[in-house]
């Protein structure tokens, strides 16, 4: 989770290969209470095929009994065990054996969670899954379906045992994200339900008590900034009501880590170059865009703006724009004069209790409000790059 949060919010890179090698299918993955008789179809209809199993067993202790426990099982199959505690030269035989189709079920602990390529196993059967973390799940399953055979995953618990809400998830997840390149999803269904951790510290999971997501990720820069011996960024927190549908839909971009990479991208909007940045890459990408993708980028636009002007509340209510000002001072007094003088009929300033300007709109419409407050904003930059300009 700590990795794939530095990766979202800039710190590292993140690429999503979602393209299997050739003739690759998908592992079909069941949850299910442990039950003799559906281990030993498993089993037996791996072995009719001429296949390996893997059976995941994470207790070296009791593994001996369970061993015995599935030969009283499965008499007509052999099987041998793998664990961390055996020594090296065993251990390598044992591998090398299964390798070599000398036996057909390997019991086994987490100790082949990684760096396994066996193409003729193609079933594991994970014991007590619900104590597995989500990612060690993913790793597992990832034993199977390395060739072009049908591959399938078991992963059990024990009969009527009532699951925690967070292992019910992770079991929910793992069934549910079975197309290629759902590692992506995995990790970020596994982000959501074990926080991002500490990015300075020795935390790799954990969520953030005290504070938010957003502000955790802006004192994290300050923090950075601060220990370069840079400014930190000063930047006023912005809130549009403008009640516009803005969003990424599934149609218009199906794939999570694409939609997550582009929200990331529009969040990242400070100027007009940005704003034209991402809208071309968007048309070139998925083609034209739609209102509500429209209407997002003009809103992380409007962001942008209001925040170097010190405005910090942008609401739309029937035929009126109000822009709220952090204080009186908030624009250059002789900006803010031209501007009025430019806008006499639409633009006027409240200068009351809360510094305000209202824009006048001739409709209701809150597609009419985003761009006409656009308008507005874009005047005001221009103003004040002429002003510095002299």
């Amino acid at each position: 989770p700590r990795t794939l949060h530095m990766s979202l919010i800039g710190i590292r890179d993140i690429s999503i290969i979602e393209t299997p090698p050739e003739d690759r299918l998908p592992v079909q993955t069941y949850v299910v209470e442990y039950n003799d008789a559906l281990i030993r179809d498993a089993i037996m209809k791996e072995v009719y095929r001429g296949g390996q199993v893997y059976f995941v067993y994470n207790r070296v202790k009791s593994m001996e009994r369970m061993a015995e426990r599935l030969r009283n099982l499965v008499p007509e199959v052999k099987i041998r065990m793998a664990h961390g505690q055996m020594s090296e030269s065993v251990l390598e035989k044992v591998m090398l054996d299964f390798y070599d189709k000398k036996f057909d079920v390997l019991l086994c602990s987490t100790i082949i969670e990684s760096g396994l390529d066996i193409p003729n196993a193609n079933t594991v059967i994970i014991y007590d899954a619900d104590y597995f973390g989500l990612s060690q799940l993913y790793q597992l399953r990832g034993r199977v379906g390395r060739s072009n055979r049908l591959a399938y995953a078991y992963l059990t618990y024990r009969k009527d045992k009532i699951l925690s809400e967070i292992a019910e998830k992770r079991l929910r997840a793992i069934k549910e994200f079975t197309e290629f390149g759902a590692g992506f999803k995995i990790a970020m269904r596994d982000l959501e339900i074990r926080g991002a951790g500490n990015i300075l510290g020795p935390q790799q999971h954990g969520h953030m008590a005290a504070v938010g997501y957003e502000l955790y990720c802006k004192l994290l820069d300050e923090a950075v900034r601060s220990l370069k011996g840079e400014q930190p960024k000063k930047t006023v927190d912005v809130t549009i009501d403008i009640k516009v549908n803005a969003y990424i839909d599934n149609e218009y971009i199906p794939l999570e880590g694409q939609k997550i990479e582009i929200y990331k991208k529009i969040a990242a909007i400070e100027n007009l170059q940005d704003k034209y940045d991402v809208e071309e890459e968007l048309e070139d990408r998925f083609g034209d865009m739609p209102s509500s993708v429209i209407n997002l980028v003009d809103i992380a636009y409007i962001k942008a703006l209001a925040s170097k002007f010190n405005i910090v509340e942008v609401t739309h209510k029937d035929r009126q724009v109000a822009l709220r000002l952090s204080g009186p001072k908030a624009i250059d007094s002789r900006v803010l004069m031209r501007i009025l003088n430019e806008n006499r009929n639409r633009l006027s300033y409240d200068g009351r209790r809360i510094p305000m300007l209202k824009i006048s709109l001739p409709n209701t419409n809150p597609t009419t409000a985003l761009t006409e407050t656009k308008d507005i904003l874009e005047q005001l930059h221009k103003l004040q790059e002429e002003q510095r300009g002299q």
